[in-house]
């Protein structure tokens, strides 16, 4: 009987690591800086929600400064006129007055000129002038501001009470995003694991094929040995010598190409996996076999409904629906409450004083905005519905065209089991007619051709029964992403 399995080459060194589907699927997702990204648009997205969350509430704010300035602020000029005269503040610092020829004072003295009364009155003048003076400088004093030093600090809260709904649909529109980059972060899981099996596979069926590749080299070598031996006993001829040494150099050549199929699938692999290119390791190939039917057509609108992709639409239609009440509340009353305390030096609270000790002062407000007429915010609530209907219109149409799409993968995963139960048949058969063909070429019953055509098919039959497995699991993969079950 004819041994199908024979040694092969190790294809492993003795230290390689070993990993199954779920730990290549693991480093897949925790090296991948999509997948980082993607959770860092969502942290983003969920922070941004919280903050239009937060504009509903109070806002509180303090505010202080500080200048300094060289002169101060005089609220009477440094001389002033007066019926009666001119009252100066000299730069000194020193008053004067000076009386006008309409004075009284002055038409007496000028009466009394060369008396003896003249010199009284003289006196008389001059000491009511500098009385004047002197006052006036009083009152310059007083009425000059200190401004060297001006501090001013002022705590303030602000409500909104009524916005027309803006802040309320900013919220919606921040709480959407969130879902939307939640969605997408977990299509982009989704599309790394679908990624990972496709090549976890790809590398166990190549691995398979390489192993058929080493057996049927090794019929034939086996074959080309025993054509020489009939050679020499004169039951063979140098024809049929050639030919299956023909046979063996085309099978050298696929053994090779299915090595290095193999190693660029590892590497592919492990480039997913974000293992280093010319890592070595093993798969585990048990699961190859194991596929099955995992849609449930009585709820294939449930399915499609749970898609990311009709969720983004979903999201982005309600978006649309918010926006449009925005551009509405544009066209609402905004109303406002204010309320704060303000202190400053100088001080209002005793005529501009610059002592600290002054107090500050409250205050208290409502601000009313009604808008009377905004063309532009109408047309812009008006856009704002027909994007809105559009987005409703693209949700219906991409739902149709993924159930379809669903569907051909069911139909596709079927086809596929059934290709693996001909396949199983087709193979079984081969081994059976390979058997009968080996036993009837050691009993010289067939020559060394029909052998070879045996083997041939043999090897045909083996490397469909694993296209067959291995196209069954990625379209059992696709399939389960498309129903977000991986």
């Amino acid at each position: 009987m004819l041994l199908l399995f024979c040694c092969a080459y190790p294809l492993y060194a003795a230290d390689s690591l070993h990993y199954n589907l779920t730990q290549c699927r693991e480093m897949a997702l925790t090296k991948s800086t999509s997948a980082k990204s993607q959770e860092e648009i969502r942290l983003a997205a969920e922070y941004n929600r919280k903050a239009a969350l937060a504009a509903m509430f109070p806002h509180i704010t303090a505010n202080g400064s500080y200048m300094w300035n060289s002169a101060n602020a005089h609220l009477l000029a440094n001389s002033s006129d007066f019926s009666f005269g001119t009252a100066t503040v000299n730069p000194d610092g020193t008053a004067s007055f000076t009386w006008s020829e309409q004075s009284g004072l002055g038409k007496l003295a000028d009466d009394v000129s060369g008396t003896i009364l003249e010199q009284p009155v003289r006196n008389l003048e001059a000491d009511a002038g500098q009385r004047i003076a002197d006052a006036y400088q009083t009152v310059y004093d007083k009425m000059t501001l200190d401004l060297t030093h001006i501090v001013v600090a002022q705590v303030g809260i602000t409500q909104p009470i009524y916005t027309g709904g803006r802040i309320t649909q900013l919220y919606k529109i921040a709480r959407s995003t969130e879902n939307i980059a939640t969605i997408e972060s977990e299509a982009k899981h989704d599309d790394i694991i679908y990624s990972v099996d496709e090549a976890y596979w790809r590398v166990v069926s190549v691995s398979k094929k390489k192993q058929l590749a080493e057996q049927y080299y090794n019929l034939l070598c086996r074959l080309e040995n025993d054509v020489k031996e009939a050679l020499t006993e004169g039951v063979a001829t140098q024809s049929d010598l050639l030919n299956v040494a023909t046979k063996r150099g085309e099978a050298e050549v696929k053994k090779l190409q299915a090595e290095n199929g193999l190693r660029l699938s590892n590497m592919a692999l492990a480039q997913v996996c974000g293992l280093p290119l010319n890592s070595v390791f093993s798969l585990d190939e048990s699961g190859l076999a194991d596929t099955q039917l995992a849609l449930d057509t009585t709820h294939l609108d449930a399915a499609v409904a749970n898609r990311a992709e009709i969720r983004l639409l979903q999201e982005s239609n309600n978006i649309a629906q918010y926006n449009a009440k925005l551009m509405a509340a544009g066209l609402q009353p905004n109303i406002v409450a204010s309320a704060g305390y303000i202190y400053t030096n100088p001080n209002v609270d005793n005529g501009f004083s610059s002592n600290w000790d002054g107090k500050g002062f409250f205050s208290a407000g409502v601000v009313v905005n009604i808008p009377i007429a905004h063309a532009d915010d109408i047309l812009r609530y008006k856009a704002a519905k027909h994007a809105a209907n559009a987005a409703a219109l693209k949700t219906e149409e991409a739902r149709e065209m993924l159930t379809l799409q669903t569907t051909q993968a069911n139909q596709k995963l079927t086809e596929a089991q059934q290709k693996i139960v001909l396949a199983q048949l087709t193979r079984k058969n081969a081994e059976e007619v390979l058997r009968m063909a080996q036993e009837s070429y050691d009993a010289g019953m067939i020559t060394s051709s029909e052998l070879m055509q045996a083997q041939t098919l043999w090897l045909s039959a083996a490397t469909d029964l694993v296209d067959a497995e291995a196209e069954a699991k990625t379209t059992e993969t696709m399939l389960r992403k498309y129903l977000r079950t991986l």
